[in-house]
């Protein structure tokens, strides 16, 4: 029988390594894996390599990540906002590595891995810093930068709800990075807030299907009301 769920949230990072390319879900805080954050966190794991749309906010979830100072670089589209101070102080000091991406280039790298693109040509950042060391070409009067996709170790992603299969729905925005992330990762982790029974999600609204998601675990009771209006 496949059942995918985990009964803990520490359970469910058994495996994840010092040195590992971890994919983390989430538009700030739409969608964003706190419950699982904050597992990693306990975790310990070191010398990660981050991959989000931003560098977290105010001092809890990713921020809180970083704070640790076990995360050597991140990649990411929106680095900088009012609250972005963990980061901003890690990367004046020289703590943190970034590779700056822009957002559509970011969602499309991460795209063509879990699709085995070995690769794709954007108009995006053509002519500025972030095409320096990058091929380049001319197709059709138009100039092109060469971009490689994004692979990953593990994918911390956040859904709705979830079966033993692995098959997620999400809710409203909370879905964004969440299904490419699931496709390009080894490993996929998703938090939902609720675990339902086989055959109760309709297959028309499924949109990551189990086979991209190796691992599921459910939220505790009494957050799920919360997690789910997130």
């Amino acid at each position: 029988m496949i059942d995918k769920t985990f009964e803990s949230m520490e359970r469910a990072m058994d495996g994840i390594h010092d040195g590992a390319t971890i994919m983390i879900g989430g538009f700030g805080n739409a969608g964003m894996p706190s419950a699982l954050i904050d597992a990693l966190i306990a975790q310990g794991a070191r010398d990660l390599t981050i991959v989000n749309n931003n560098a977290g906010n105010g001092e809890t979830g990713l921020a809180a990540l970083l704070k640790t100072k076990r995360v050597k670089k991140i990649v990411c589209s929106f680095p900088r906002q009012s609250d972005s101070q963990v980061f901003d102080a890690l990367y004046r000091s020289g703590e943190i590595e970034l590779e700056l991406t822009p957002q559509g280039n970011l969602a499309e790298r991460i795209r063509a891995a879990g699709a085995g693109i070995g690769g794709f040509f954007s108009p995006t950042g053509y002519g500025t810093m972030l095409a320096e060391g990058k091929e380049t070409r001319e197709i059709n009067g138009r100039h092109y930068v060469l971009e490689s996709p994004i692979h990953a170790d593990f994918a911390l992603i956040k859904a709705l709800r979830g079966d033993r299969w692995g098959n997620l729905v999400y809710r409203k925005t909370a879905r964004n990075f969440g299904p490419i992330m699931a496709m390009a990762a080894k490993c996929t982790i998703a938090q939902v807030s609720e675990v339902v029974a086989l055959g109760e999600l309709d297959p028309e609204v499924i949109v990551t299907p189990g086979i991209f998601v190796q691992r599921v675990v459910q939220t505790n009771t009494q957050g799920n009301l919360q997690e789910a209006a997130q």
